[in-house]
C-alpha cells in the first residue's frame, strides 16, 4: 500500500532502518475547553474510554506505563525504538516546568527515540516551542495539533474553543522552530456535509507546512452531548461506502508529501452507539487499496501546487 498513499508505517522505516512502535500513555492533563478556561464539557464527541491506554494505567507513573506499553507491544509487534504518544486531552496544557519532567522522564527511558504530543492549537506558545526545537536536537518530537474540521461554524458547534486561524497561527510558530507537527480531522461531522468537503480539506493541509495527517469518521458515543443531540434530533450518518469514497477523494487531492498516519477508527462496542459498520480496520484499508488500485489512483494523483 506505501505506493498507493504516503504510509506512516513505511515513513518510520525509511528513516529508521526498522520497524518503530508508538506506545500511549496518559500525562494527566485537561483541556482549556474542559477546566472552564474556554469552556465546559469538552468536544461535544468526546469520550476519552473510546481510544487513548487502558484506563487502569491511569495513576501509574510514565515509566511504569512505557514498560507496560513495550510488554504488551512484544506480543504483536518485534521493535527496538518506540515513540511516546501523549495523546489524551491537552498534553502541552500546563507550566513548562511540569511539562519538562513530564516529557523527559519519558524520553528518559532507554528504548525511547521521540515524542508525539497530542494537543490544541491554543496550548501551544514560543517558550515551549524553545524547548521542544532542544530536545529535537536529539530525539524525534512531532506535536499533533488537533484540528477536527476546517471551518470555524463547525468549530463553534463541537464546542473546540478555537479557530482555523489559531490553528495555523500554532503551524506557523512550529515550523519557526522546525518542529513536525500533524493534525487530525474528523470527517461526518452533520456540519461539514458538502460533497466536496474532503476535497477542501485535501487542498487546505496542502498548503500547509504539515507533516503528519490523521482522519477517521465520526463516532458517536454514550456519555457526550453529541450523543443526547443524535437521541433528541438525529442527523444523517456516513455510511461505510460513503466514507470510503470520501477517504479515496481526499488523498487523491492530499499533496504527496504529507505522511498519513490513520484513516479509520475504531470504539469500543460498549460505548459506540452510531454507526455502527460492523468493518474491522484491517478490512478498511484492504477496501481502500483495492478501490485506489481498480481507479488507478493514488496520493497526489490530482494535486497541484
Amino acid at each position: 500500500m506505501a505506493h498507493i498513499y504516503n504510509q506512516y508505517t513505511q515513513y518510520l522505516k525509511a528513516k529508521y532502518g526498522e520497524r518503530v512502535q508508538k506506545i500511549t500513555v496518559i500525562g494527566g492533563f485537561t483541556c482549556p475547553n474542559r477546566d472552564g478556561t474556554k469552556g465546559k464539557g469538552g468536544c461535544i464527541y468526546c469520550n476519552n474510554e473510546s481510544f487513548g491506554p487502558p484506563q487502569h494505567l491511569e495513576g501509574l507513573s510514565i515509566t511504569d506505563q512505557i514498560n507496560h506499553g513495550i510488554k504488551t507491544s512484544l506480543r504483536r509487534y518485534k521493535a527496538n525504538k518506540y515513540i511516546v504518544y501523549f495523546q489524551t486531552y491537552s498534553n502541552s496544557y500546563a507550566p513548562l516546568p511540569v511539562l519538562q519532567k513530564i516529557y523527559e522522564e519519558a524520553l528518559a527511558h532507554p528504548l525511547v527515540c521521540g515524542l508525539a504530543i497530542g494537543t490544541r492549537p491554543d496550548c501551544v506558545d514560543e517558550k515551549l516551542m524553545i524547548y521542544l526545537a532542544e530536545l529535537n536536537q536529539h530525539y524525534d518530537i512531532t506535536l499533533e495539533l488537533g484540528l477536527e474540521s476546517i471551518a470555524d461554524n463547525t468549530l463553534l458547534k463541537i464546542n473546540r474553543g478555537h479557530s482555523v486561524a489559531d490553528f495555523i497561527s500554532a503551524l506557523n510558530l512550529a515550523q519557526r522552530h522546525n518542529i513536525n507537527t500533524g493534525t487530525h480531522l474528523i470527517f461526518g461531522l452533520p456540519w461539514d456535509n458538502s460533497p466536496d468537503y474532503p476535497i477542501s480539506v485535501a487542498k487546505f493541509l496542502s498548503k500547509l507546512p504539515i507533516t503528519f495527517v490523521k482522519i477517521h469518521q465520526l463516532h458517536v458515543l454514550e456519555k457526550t452531548p453529541l450523543h443526547e443531540i443524535f437521541q433528541t434530533n438525529p442527523f444523517p450518518l456516513l455510511t461505510y461506502q460513503q466514507y470510503l469514497s470520501m477517504i479515496v477523494d481526499f488523498l487523491s487531492n492530499l499533496s504527496p508529501r504529507i505522511v498519513i498516519q490513520r484513516l479509520f477508527a475504531e470504539s469500543p462496542p460498549a460505548i459506540l452507539r452510531a454507526p455502527i459498520w460492523d468493518k474491522a480496520m484491517s478490512f478498511f484499508y484492504q477496501e481502500l487499496e483495492k478501490k485506489m488500485l481498480v481507479k488507478k489512483l493514488y496520493q497526489g494523483i490530482y494535486y497541484t501546487e
